[in-house]
């Protein structure tokens, strides 16, 4: 079995751990090289057997899913680790990725997908549950976007005028609004753009190119 993908399996719950192994064993292509019932005993297992992929538990006592994933990528980076689990919220999701999970699987997948998403892990190949490629994405787009998108039509152009080093009044003047809306919108700039003064908003508005000084 030279061509064998070499696994270790990593789950306190025994039921699930020799289950998921019993099935895997099936699998001709599959090696189960190593199993643990922690995190600190997968990340040893994995660290002494040095296998292709690893399948992670997240929530286990004597070491956390996330505490082995950062220990076994620190000694193994070439190791593919599957993070399987029930839990999908924020907390669990990005902390696994970011700790170095190659991809992330819930415990509702069915045995032929487990066991294909390790051949694909082998093959350099993610697969993300839809569930948490939708938090995904949705952290991408909120990262991606720029604080002053937030801003209505009219607090832009006061950010504007801000980083034009213009004045209360002189914006007021500028835009023919009353100087009390000008202290609301200014107000409502800094709270969106978190922010303290108006001279830090100026520098955010210089800093994204959002200054029009040829226009006064």
């Amino acid at each position: 079995m030279s061509d064998s993908i070499r696994v270790v399996v990593v789950d306190d719950h025994d039921v699930v751990r020799k289950g998921v192994i019993a099935y895997l064993m099936t699998e001709p292509e599959l090696d189960i090289v190593g199993e643990a019932n922690s995190g600190n005993e997968g990340a040893k297992v994995a660290i002494k057997e040095q296998p292709d992929v690893v399948l992670m538990d997240l929530i286990m006592e004597n070491g956390t899913g996330i505490e082995a994933t950062e220990k076994i990528m620190k000694e193994l980076p070439d190791c593919k680790i599957i993070i399987l689990t029930s839990y999908y919220d924020d907390e669990k999701v990005f902390p696994a990725l970011e700790a170095g999970a190659f991809s992330y699987m819930l415990k509702t997948s069915s045995a032929d997908e487990i066991a294909e998403a390790i051949k694909k892990a082998s093959r350099g190949e993610t697969y993300i549950e839809p569930k948490v490629a939708n938090k995904m994405m949705t952290r991408f787009r909120t990262q991606e976007k720029k604080p002053h998108e937030d801003l209505t039509e009219r607090e832009l152009e006061v950010l504007m005028c801000i980083g034009d080093g213009l004045t209360n009044q002189e914006i007021s003047d500028k835009l023919y609004i009353g100087i009390k809306t000008v202290k609301t919108h200014v107000s409502n700039i800094l709270s969106k753009l978190d922010v303290y003064d108006r001279t830090q908003a100026a520098v955010y508005a210089h800093k994204n190119g959002l200054i029009r000084k040829q226009n006064l």
